[in-house]
């Protein structure tokens, strides 16, 4: 076993891939030479050739849009939209297009077509840098959206969203690329719309993915002192929802909070607290509350750690649920 980052998990993911399916084709802005601003596509060039690792003009909806070409034609394109801001030039394509292909065809068409997006806070970034778009995509049919938060996860899922025929948007925690694990490359995980529980604990679940997981992972170490003992569970897939496995841990602590870095007005962990409210009333003993961001454009990046969530918020809302509820 060795040390592997986020960023290098995914690199690897790549790489086996491009090494194991000749219709495999990455493709986007800086991808090749330079090997992706964050070096995720480090060597692909090199080793594979550029019409295997391409380059492609700062033009995203053309980028998705040749990428959907490919699909169609039969190939296997993974392209990296470098920043979560820069998905809104491309979202006709993806919403209009990529979304409904499958179902515009009676499932007759396949459209293997992933998606790699850099997303979230927390790294200084500048405006279009920070955003959290997830609930744009998750509330699109059509669209499968991956977010892992540990580097066996970056590999498994990425090598897993290559291989299906559905597409896929991969969701990448920026603040998690340095994030690093001992593993042994190919690194197994479990499969997509499965959750996984990174703490076990009694007597509330905290809900989260993505960047969140060692914010609540904090949270929870730290509300041991206070004799709190919070389960963990990271949801790595939004589409598909390991529901029950949402539901068997809620049933089992009795309270819930979400968490994510996204504004809480229509976020995905807003939906998450309203699926938990219905279908686990009779075991909930308080309200499921939400920590999030704050409903306002992303800010500045000297001020960006006070727009994101941290333990202390986590805390916050652990403690009003868990003081308040009744045995």
């Amino acid at each position: 076993m060795t040390t592997v980052t986020f960023a290098e998990a995914l690199n690897a993911a790549l790489m086996d891939s491009l090494a194991e399916d000749h219709d495999v084709i990455v493709l986007g802005e800086d991808v090749g030479k330079l090997g992706g601003v964050f070096r995720v596509t480090d060597g692909l060039a090199a080793k594979f050739g550029a019409d295997r690792c391409l380059d492609t003009p700062l033009a995203e909806s053309g980028i998705v849009g040749v990428a959907l070409g490919m699909a169609l034609y039969g190939r296997r394109p993974v392209v990296e939209l470098q920043f979560d801001g820069f998905t809104y030039p491309a979202f006709e394509q993806i919403i209009s297009h990529v979304a409904k292909y499958r179902n515009r065809s009676r499932g007759t068409v396949a459209l293997p077509l992933t998606l790699r997006v850099p997303y979230g806070g927390g790294i200084g970034g500048a405006e279009h840098h920070g955003e959290s778009p997830e609930a744009y995509f998750a509330h699109t049919a059509g669209l499968k959206v991956f977010t892992p938060a540990t580097p066996a996860d970056a590999y498994a899922l990425l090598r897993e969203a290559i291989t299906l025929d559905d597409p896929v948007v991969f969701l990448e925690p920026k603040r998690r690329y340095w994030a690093k694990q001992e593993l042994s490359l190919p690194a197994t995980a479990a499969p997509a719309g499965t959750a996984v529980i990174r703490r076990p604990g009694r007597d509330l679940t905290l809900v989260t993915y993505g960047s969140m997981l060692p914010v609540c992972l904090e949270a929870a170490e730290l509300a041991a002192a206070d004799g709190w003992d919070l389960e963990v569970l990271d949801l790595r897939t939004l589409v598909p929802l390991d529901e029950h496995g949402l539901l068997r841990s809620v049933a089992r602590t009795g309270a819930c909070v979400t968490v994510s870095e996204a504004p809480p007005t229509a976020a995905f962990a807003t939906d998450i607290a309203a699926f938990v409210s219905e279908h686990a009333w009779d075991y909930l003993r308080a309200p499921v509350l939400r920590v999030g961001a704050f409903d306002v454009p992303y800010p500045p990046s000297r001020i960006e750690q006070r727009y994101l969530p941290d333990a202390a918020r986590v805390l916050d809302a652990v403690a009003a649920t868990l003081k308040g509820r009744t045995t």
